[in-house]
């Protein structure tokens, strides 16, 4: 595999243009049978736009029925579609849902998809680059078929001043740790969930404090913030060189799908506005509670719920 470590000229974390967001859309299909359109980069994307970002959303969708639906969704939530292809070769995106005895998500995901055969043209690319974005956000399961690394290293080549943000977000067939590490290593922001960090702690022989991890995953790897969120209990944060952690917000919880999406585009928000790591952590906490307390991933809510909860 090609390596990702590439790392931008501009030390910035503020926001004075979009972030541009590559990876999955597709549709969680719950035990009862509902479908409701997701994905981590798509609910990444509509979360941020809550928060007065400017999201460009980059993915593929099938020529199917479920395309369609997911296009007129996404439409519906404002997000911009220009670069939002079809592909005549793939279905739309799929992840079986089902729940365990904590409320806890699991997938199943079948591949390839839609997402897989999305298309960046040398012109793409060009637009982007006047669009002179702050940030690059992507995860780890496009990333895993070779089409998607190649597509995400094209990104980061042309864009090397944008900030890049890795949300680690194991799927199954996606969470091979060799490429975790090659991600994590590309990166200068980066937001795991705690059994995502012990994973990683043990593969790259890092300590298993969490203000230790934070320290020296960040100094060997160049990073300037890092987060695991420890559900219920709330998260640590590592930014400006200083270590919080935050307790959680008690709530009555839905689901969690799609809370840990909401929660990092707090995070994100919150770097953008250089808020001290206390602040950033206590607002990325209420973001991802508020999200939970609620089903779906991407319900209504809005900010002036998150300030004053």
């Amino acid at each position: 595999m090609g390596h990702l470590t590439l790392h931008p000229d501009d030390s910035s974390t503020g926001f004075s243009g979009p972030i541009v967001i590559v990876g999955e859309v597709l549709w969680d299909v719950f035990p009862d049978s509902v479908s409701l359109l997701g994905g981590a980069p798509l609910n990444f994307s509509a979360h941020a736009r809550r928060l007065g970002l400017h999201p460009i959303l980059i993915s593929a969708l099938g020529c199917d029925d479920l395309g369609h639906r997911a296009a007129a969704e996404i439409q519906a939530a404002g997000l911009d579609m220009s670069l939002i292809g079809r592909s005549p070769k793939w279905t739309t995106g799929r992840a079986s849902v089902t729940m365990d005895a904590n409320g806890q998500p699991h997938f199943q995901i079948p591949r390839p998809a839609a997402y897989d055969d999305l298309k960046l043209s040398d012109d793409d690319l060009s637009e982007l680059q006047k669009m002179q974005p702050s940030w690059i956000y992507y995860g780890t399961l496009y990333a895993s078929l070779a089409e998607g690394r190649a597509t995400l290293k094209r990104l980061l080549e042309a864009l090397p001043h944008a900030t890049r943000f890795y949300d680690v977000n194991l799927r199954p067939g996606g969470d091979r740790l060799d490429l975790v590490g090659e991600l994590l290593a590309a990166a200068q922001v980066v937001k795991l969930n705690e059994s995502e960090a012990e994973r990683v702690i043990k593969y790259l022989d890092l300590p298993e404090s969490l203000e230790a991890f934070c320290r020296q995953a960040s100094a060997r790897f160049g990073w300037r913030a890092v987060c695991v969120t420890l559900g219920e209990n709330g998260c640590a944060v590592f930014a400006h060189g200083e270590f919080v952690q935050a307790k959680g917000v008690e709530i009555k919880v839905a689901d969690t799908v799609g809370a840990g999406d909401a929660f990092a585009a707090a995070f994100v928000h919150g770097l953008s506005q250089a808020w001290p790591a206390a602040e950033i952590a206590r607002f990325a906490n209420r973001v991802g509670a508020l999200v939970a307390s609620r089903a779906g991933a991407i319900p209504e809510w809005s900010i002036l719920e998150a300030v004053i909860a």
